[in-house]
């Protein structure tokens, strides 16, 4: 009998932890092309798709992505695609900046073309899961203006132009933020694309192309991984799986 509860139990939390549409913000170690069905994507656009333009060519990657970040539902998100050394980037639509933080729009461009060295890490090029990966970090930059008004944006802005020290702290934050909303595996899976692909020990962006490998300004696939292996979320998914397997 106990054994016959302890069945029906596990099999009840595993189609909540394994289906996207219900259980929002579970790790789901690797997306494929064909991971969902046509009607779920329906369904994710339906409910994550307002107030959203898509790329059609990367609409489910995005679509994915978005449904762990139910504080963007409504927010007004543009996705461009565009010929740019960086191969993604995020910022407030320029006549937008003056409004409430979630009442502006919020425009990712995702390079099409880039130098020739990092033609090879330009979203096109990673694998499905790394694109999802990626677009979790940009979609982390969004969440996190939205707790910043004109003055805090503008500051921001500048510790982009004058601090090294400050943009290497942000985006390593923005990285633990990304696997806080429960995509660490596809950032993980982003991170190793990028570093195998342009053989660097560490990535610092597309302006810093530098010989020092000593920041770590976006987080190293051994770091992802020291924390997902401690990470709360990501270990209680993994416990839950092995005692159902035993």
């Amino acid at each position: 009998m106990i054994n016959f509860f302890k069945i029906v139990l596990c099999f009840t939390i595993l189609i909540l932890f394994t289906n996207r549409l219900q259980a929002q913000g579970i790790p789901v170690k690797t997306f494929y092309p064909d991971s969902l069905t046509n009607q779920e994507i329906k369904i994710l656009k339906s409910k994550y798709g307002t107030n959203k333009e898509l790329i059609v060519t990367y609409e489910n990657q995005m679509l994915i992505a978005l449904s762990y970040f139910p504080e963007l539902k409504d927010i007004h998100i543009k996705f461009k695609i565009k010929n740019r050394t960086t191969p993604l980037a995020t910022r407030p639509a320029f006549f937008s900046m003056l409004r409430s933080s979630k009442k502006r729009t919020y425009i990712i461009t995702i390079s099409k073309k880039s130098t020739t060295y990092l033609d090879r890490i330009i979203f096109k090029n990673l694998n499905y899961n790394a694109q999802i990966g990626v677009l979790g970090h940009e979609l982390c930059h969004i969440s996190d203006y939205l707790n910043k008004g004109f003055g805090k944006m503008t500051v921001t802005a500048l510790n982009e132009i004058f601090s090294r020290k400050a943009v290497n702290k942000f985006e390593f934050n923005t990285d633990l933020r990304c696997i806080n909303h429960g995509l660490g595996y596809q950032l993980l899976d982003w991170s190793i694309n990028v570093r195998e692909s342009l053989k660097r020990v560490n990535w610092l962006g597309a302006v810093n192309l530098t010989t020092d490998d000593k920041s770590e300004r976006y987080m190293n696939p051994t770091t992802i991984h020291s924390i997902l292996v401690k990470h709360p979320l990501y270990q209680e998914t993994k416990k839950i799986t092995s005692n159902c397997q035993d």
